[in-house]
């Protein structure tokens, strides 16, 4: 129950906004409302989350805000139709943009291609691009002016839309020069930007699709009737057979199973359950019948939770400030003003029309973005295909910038660290024991069961002979007849007797962090198997790359402490959190960040998804899951982790690059503008120093195309063994 000094949070979905100072001045305009205590507009994801005392201030204040401002309140959050319209007319405006730009520029800049009256063509094919194509630049440009603010739509706006109007009156009055090539290329190029922003863009709702998908959809009642999962309710019993999806979170109240449990814990052994145990929702039963009576569900759900984890996350990340944006909030009215001022002072001192007038379009055409539109699309665009050839995919812009600042850096264990899979790693025989036959025998037997342990100890079998009688004996292990003999396979408190050999080599494993399965027949353990999930051969060297670039490493995982301990000793790792569950894993990054640290996430799993949502720079492991992969800001396809640090590296780097190419586009016009102001430099002048600043940005961009990273082919490492704790055979 809500109480008086505790605040309320509302979502709101924002329609109009084009760029990150949309959003920043959204929030600034919230937040200035009494009565809000705290408003975050995230332009990624369109919305707009506001804290407030509803006695002071209600909903319709800030609709009524947003819309004063020039942007609209949408009904719904946008779907996946809505997203896919956006992009198809963005793409039509492309595709228009690019047909009509190329044959502009071919017959105004390459003179063999020049014939009477191509100024002509070159307008009529210009127009639609300018005042169709470039339609909304000029919409948010007077929606910006309206309210008193500029962006580099303004720019746009006002560059295209003189230069297009100057050629225009050109035509009429016999002026030497047009510049329709000017103004549909930089209408092509800055759209070109902004379909690549919209493609990621459409991508940001995923991650909540595909947890959702997870669920199940129907669920079985004792009686035999299948009802929808929204049916359900606390204390209402229900069927869920081998293979099904359990459908709500419950208690296990008849049968024994196992549960592949990786959505919530991230590891791979599948859990036994048997009576009293809890279950969760979304997970998937193994080969055992289970009555459970529901305790969670609906929005109470492990799934749901996680869920809301990663969408609150996601919805209070930071919006990252575009630099161009940052900058031309002074750059933009200093150039307009600068225009404005060169007109009235030339006309003033008596000089001709045409002169001043020609004097102010220099200027605003050596103002205009074109090379601020290349330079951070063609920066990002070469930099994350170096990326995608190193195995290291870049999802956007957005990214960068968290990049420089990260100085903590927390590694998920299982299939991130480790490999994420089972591998026999030694038999050891009782004293007049053949290990041949030990092994041969518990693979017989194993081969009958369906535990990712059992299909390692098969897998690394050669002979197996038939079995009959198999039993799974819940927690402990499995038993079946192989020729004439009655096998036993699993925890050594199977048998009454164990060999002290074999008692040496089950506390030597469990020492190493990894599962001692004992095998014996007739009541007498003969020999002992080791399993262990194998470490990335690279996961040590990772760790060096990491704290050569000074950042410190934390190994936090959903594993026993001990397995753990061992696996963050093999790879370099001190800092190591154990036994943690995924809302744990958001509250570490939380906490880290609470402690001023820039904190980068990598994972693999769903469950690591609500953390790399939340961390300011999350690192998916590609061989992981679609969530998780959704849900970072890098993927690495290989689960090389010493990409992680060539992600680093490389995400700096190219943050680098579109600073570089930032300021050389505004030193550049910013040099070039008094000239031009002056009449140095005619319009023809500005657009050919225009078009220099736009070559400077994109070879300086290519540099990026050099980058190696820290991966450099080596001899083989031998591979390290480690295990999470067998549950049960």
């Amino acid at each position: 129950m809500r109480t008086a000094d505790t605040p309320l949070t509302t979502e709101i979905p924002i329609d109009g906004m084009t760029c990150a100072a949309c959003a920043a001045r959204i929030g600034r305009g919230l937040t200035g409302l009494e009565g809000v205590e705290e408003a975050n507009v995230n332009y990624a994801t369109a919305r707009a989350v506001v804290s407030y005392d509803p006695d002071r201030v209600d909903r319709a204040a800030f609709s009524a805000t947003i819309e004063k401002l020039g942007y609209a309140v949408a009904d719904d959050d946008p779907d996946d139709d809505a997203a896919d319209r956006e992009l198809a007319q963005l793409t039509r405006r492309l595709v228009t943009s690019v047909v009509l730009t190329v044959p502009i520029v071919a017959i105004s800049m390459v003179p063999a291609l020049g014939f009477s009256g191509w100024e002509w063509v070159a307008g009529i094919l210009a127009t639609p691009v300018v005042w169709w194509v470039g339609w909304p630049f000029h919409q948010m440009a007077g929606r910006n002016l309206a309210h008193g603010s500029t962006t580099m739509d303004t720019l746009v706006s006002m560059g295209t839309g003189v230069a297009w109007a100057w050629s225009a009156v050109a035509l009429f009055i016999d002026v030497d020069h047009v510049y329709f090539e000017t103004a549909a290329v930089i209408v092509t190029l800055i759209l070109l930007g902004r379909w690549f922003e919209a493609r990621a863009k459409r991508r940001s709702g995923e991650a909540i699709r595909s947890l959702a998908g997870l669920a199940a959809r129907t669920a079985w009642l004792e009686d035999g009737t299948e009802v929808p999962v929204d049916d359900l309710q606390v204390g209402m019993r229900f069927v869920v057979r081998p293979g099904e999806k359990v459908p709500v979170d419950g208690l296990v109240v008849d049968g024994a199973s196992t549960v592949d449990a990786s959505m919530i814990t991230g590891e791979p052994v599948p859990v036994p359950v048997g009576i009293g145990d809890e279950v969760v929702g979304a997970t998937i039963n193994g080969n055992g019948s289970l009555t459970v009576e529901a305790t969670r569900v609906g929005g109470d759900t492990m799934l749901a939770q996680i869920m809301r984890l990663v969408d609150e996350a996601q919805s209070s990340t930071a919006p990252v400030q575009r630099l161009a944006d940052r900058v031309s909030a002074v750059f933009v009215p200093t150039a307009l003003a600068v225009a404005g001022a060169t007109l009235a002072a030339w006309l003033l001192t008596g000089q001709p029309a045409g002169e001043a007038f020609t004097a102010a379009v220099a200027v605003l055409i050596i103002a205009c973005p074109c090379a601020l539109g290349l330079a951070t699309p063609t920066a990002i665009m070469v930099g994350t295909g170096r990326g995608a050839s190193l195995g290291v995919i870049i999802k956007g812009g957005e990214v960068l910038e968290a990049t420089r600042q990260v100085d903590h850096v927390v590694l998920d264990k299982t299939g991130t660290v480790t490999e994420g899979r089972m591998e026999l790693v030694s038999v050891t025989p009782a004293p007049g024991a053949d290990g041949q036959v030990v092994l041969c025998r518990a693979a017989s037997v194993e081969a009958l069961s369906e535990h990712p342990l059992a299909e390692a100890i098969v897998a690394a079998a050669t002979d197996l002979e038939p079995a009959t009688g198999f039993e799974n004996l819940p927690g402990l292990g499995v038993h079946a007849t192989v020729d004439g003999a009655e096998v036993l396979v699993g925890r050594r408190r199977l048998f009454d007797e164990v060999p002290n050999d074999l008692l040496a080599a089950v506390a030597k494993a469990e020492d190493a962090g990894r599962t001692a399965v004992v095998v014996g027949w007739d009541g007498t353990a003969r020999g002992v198997l080791v399993i262990a999930d194998r470490v990335r051969s690279t996961s040590a060297a990772a760790v060096t790359a990491l704290r050569d670039l000074g950042l410190e490493v934390t190994l936090l995982t959903g594993d026993n402490e001990r397995t753990a301990r061992a696996v963050g000793s093999a790879v370099g790792i001190d800092r190591v959190l154990a036994e943690v569950m995924p809302d744990d894993k958001d509250a570490e990054v939380q906490r880290l960040q609470a402690q001023g640290h820039v904190v980068a996430m990598v994972g693999d799993g769903i469950n690591d998804a609500p953390a790399l949502a939340r961390a300011d720079l999350g690192i998916a492991v590609g061989t992981g899951t679609d969530v998780a992969i959704e849900t970072s800001d890098l993927t690495i396809v290989s689960g090389d982790l010493r990409a992680v640090a060539d992600a680093i590296v490389l995400s700096r780097r190219t943050l680098a690059v579109i600073k570089g190419n930032l300021f050389w586009a505004f030193a550049y016009n910013t040099a070039a503008i008094p000239l031009a102001a002056f009449g140095v430099l005619n319009p023809m002048i500005a657009a050919g120093a225009m078009g220099f600043s736009s070559v400077f940005v994109v070879t300086n961009s290519l540099r990026l195309r050099r980058f190696t990273g820290y991966r450099r082919p080596t001899a083989t490492d031998e591979d390290l063994l480690i295990e999470p704790e067998r549950t049960n055979a």
